[in-house]
C-alpha cells in the first residue's frame, strides 16, 4: 500500500510524521506523494482541507485519515499516541473497499463574460461582497427564489456542516446525505427588503444559482479566498464525486458532533 502524510508544520506533527514514516517502513507501507493509495492528514481540520485540495485530483483513488494534534479534529479519527495502531490497522488491512466511507462534496461552478470554471469544496463556499453589501438574485432551480441583500451566503456540505455553517445557526447534516445547505450570513430583513431567513437544504440533482448585481465579489473556498470583479452567476451542487475516508475502526458522525461540541473536556 501506497500512502503520503501531510502535517500542519508545527514541531509536535512534524515528530508525528517522521515517527509514522519509520512505523510504516517495516510493514511495507511505502511512502507516495504522487500516487498514494491513502492520505495521512496530521493536526486539525485546516491541515485536511489542505489535504483535499492538493489531492482532489486523486478522490476516486485515494481515502484520507486523521491524525489529531490540534484544538478540534472533526475529520481526526486517532490521536498521536494511536499512530502504531493505525499502522498496525493499516498494514493488516487486504483491500481499502473494506474500511471506505464516502462522504458528499460541493461542486461550485463559477461563470464570468469570458470564462466557466468548476472548483469543489469539502466544508463550503462563501460569497459577500467585497466593500459593500452583497446583492443577489437566488435561484432554485433556474427559479427565482429571493432577492438577497445582507453580508453574505454560505453553502455547505453536510460534513462541513458542522463548521461555518453551524456558526450561522445551519442545521448540522449527517454526511449520509447527498445534499447541500445553503445558509445566510446577516441578511437584510425590514418592511421593505425581506429574504427566507432560514436555511436551505438541497438534495441532489437540484442546482442553486447566486446571481449578484455586478459587484465585486470575495469567494471562499474551504480555507482558500479569491476576489472576482465579472462573474456573473455561481451555481452550486452535490458534486459527482465523493471524498473517501479510511475508517480503521468505528467512529459514529453523531458521536463525532457530541464530542467536539457538547461533552465538557472532563466528562471524556
Amino acid at each position: 500500500m501506497q500512502y503520503s502524510v501531510l502535517h500542519r508544520g508545527d514541531s509536535v506533527s512534524q515528530q508525528l510524521a517522521m515517527t509514522f514514516h519509520r512505523l510504516a517502513h517495516p510493514q511495507r507501507l511505502t511512502a507516495d506523494d504522487t500516487a498514494p493509495d491513502v492520505i495521512v492528514s496530521i493536526g486539525g481540520d485546516g491541515t485536511m482541507l489542505h489535504a483535499f485540495h492538493r489531492f482532489q485530483h486523486r478522490l476516486t483513488q485515494s481515502a484520507f485519515v486523521g491524525i489529531h494534534t490540534g484544538h478540534l479534529g472533526f475529520y481526526a479519527d486517532w490521536m498521536p499516541e494511536e499512530l502504531p495502531t493505525l499502522v498496525d490497522l493499516m498494514a493488516q488491512t487486504p483491500t481499502l473497499a473494506e474500511v471506505i466511507v464516502s462522504y458528499p462534496i460541493l461542486a461550485i461552478e463559477v461563470t464570468t463574460p469570458h470564462t466557466k470554471k468548476t472548483l469543489l469544496a469539502l466544508n463550503e463556499c462563501t460569497l459577500k461582497g467585497t466593500s459593500a453589501t452583497l446583492v443577489a438574485d437566488v435561484q432554485i432551480n433556474d427559479a427565482l427564489f429571493e432577492r438577497f441583500r445582507g453580508d453574505g451566503i454560505c453553502v455547505s456540505t453536510p460534513s462541513g456542516s458542522t463548521a461555518y455553517n453551524k456558526s450561522l445557526n445551519g442545521a448540522v447534516l449527517h454526511p449520509a446525505l447527498d445534499a447541500i445547505q445553503v445558509t445566510e450570513i446577516a441578511s437584510i430583513n425590514n418592511r421593505v427588503f425581506r429574504t427566507i431567513g432560514s436555511p436551505l437544504v438541497l438534495p441532489k440533482h437540484h442546482h442553486c444559482d447566486i446571481v449578484p448585481k455586478r459587484q465585486a465579489l470575495t469567494m471562499t473556498l474551504d480555507h482558500m479566498a479569491f476576489s472576482y470583479h465579472d462573474v456573473t452567476h455561481v451555481r452550486f451542487t452535490v458534486a459527482e464525486q465523493k471524498v473517501m475516508f479510511a475508517r480503521y475502526r468505528p467512529f459514529p458522525f453523531w458521536n463525532r458532533v457530541r464530542e467536539a461540541f457538547v461533552v465538557e473536556p472532563h466528562d471524556l
